[in-house]
């Protein structure tokens, strides 16, 4: 039997007067069983249907009993991270749960824009799976690396990444105040996580992924993907979007093309994005997709803000 968890949550403004800002993870937020409770509402099963079909993959397999390392892999991960909060969006529509605003981290825009209907579902789906095969791509041919710094300041971390000679190395994402993700050529992110040890880091996590995202390595797919983004039909979204390229709203299709290619090489601002989002007035964030890593980070960057995750029964209470 479905255990209705979206009774838990909060309308949208219409009904409680709250402004919900529904907000979507990136890539590493996968995990085995994801949608295996999900499915069982008629409206997430269509999407996964409608992703089987259209991509070729067992999708709704690998999201119910697929194994870490079958959903490892970046071409799986993404449309299958995607999907997963495709559907529950899909179900929160049809129980009446329409947020005010959408925000994406990484990968997690391209759902937005489907949810904000700048993008059909089926387009979002196509052109999710050929990111992640271009970045598989790109990650085999260069020794590329991700580590999460944990402990010091954002600019500190810029500060260190400039010292760095042995390669290229920057920040990828701007997660919380005092977490911090850098990515680059593998050496480089060496040299990177001893500097920040001895600025007194208090953790550095090497992260488990496939590639240098967010960096420099990903500038010889950026033409190639902007190709697949110029044969979509985009349309400007009917509600607001906040990138987090940018944490600032937009609208125009064109400018939507150009952040999206740009989003391979440019780091995700997540802290400013949710700050922004609270300054705005949205007073509830909402998690859709797999895990609950974006709603610890708005916890700790806006704590006076309710951040909740929608992604098992079992987290729902």
């Amino acid at each position: 039997m479905t255990v209705d968890v979206f009774r838990h949550a909060q309308p949208d403004t219409t009904i409680t007067g709250r402004r919900t800002l529904a907000v979507f993870p990136g890539q590493g937020s996968q995990r085995p069983g994801m949608a295996a409770w999900i499915t069982e509402y008629p409206a997430a099963a269509e999407v996964f249907r409608r992703a089987d079909d259209i991509l070729g993959l067992p999708l709704t397999q690998l999201c119910v009993d697929g194994t870490a390392e079958q959903l490892r892999a970046t071409e799986v991960a993404q449309p299958a991270i995607v999907a997963t909060s495709l559907a529950l969006s899909a179900v929160r529509a049809q129980q009446g749960l329409s947020p005010a605003a959408v925000a994406g981290h990484s990968l997690g825009e391209f759902t937005a824009l489907a949810v904000a209907g700048a993008l059909d579902n089926d387009t979002v789906l196509r052109l999710v799976r050929r990111r992640g095969e271009l970045m598989a791509e790109v990650s085999r041919r260069y020794d590329g690396a991700m580590s999460a710094v944990i402990g010091l300041a954002a600019a500190q971390v810029d500060a260190l990444c400039a010292q760095v000679t042995s390669g290229v190395v920057g920040v990828a994402n701007y997660n919380q105040p005092t977490q911090t993700v850098v990515s680059g050529a593998a050496a480089a992110v060496a040299d990177l996580e001893d500097l920040a040890r001895a600025a007194g880091a208090a953790k550095v996590v090497r992260l488990r992924v496939a590639g240098a995202f967010h960096s420099p390595l990903m500038a010889e797919i950026a033409e190639e993907f902007g190709t697949e983004l110029d044969r979509s039909e985009l349309q400007a979204p009917r509600i607001p979007l906040l990138s987090a390229v940018t944490a600032d709203y937009v609208t125009d299709p064109t400018e939507i093309r150009a952040l999206l290619r740009g989003q391979l090489l440019a780091p995700v601002r997540w802290v400013e994005t949710v700050q922004r989002a609270a300054a705005d007035g949205y007073d509830e964030l909402v998690e859709l997709g797999p895990g609950q890593v974006l709603t610890g980070f708005s916890r700790r960057i806006v704590p006076d803000v309710s951040s909740t995750a929608i992604s098992t029964p079992e987290e729902q209470g």
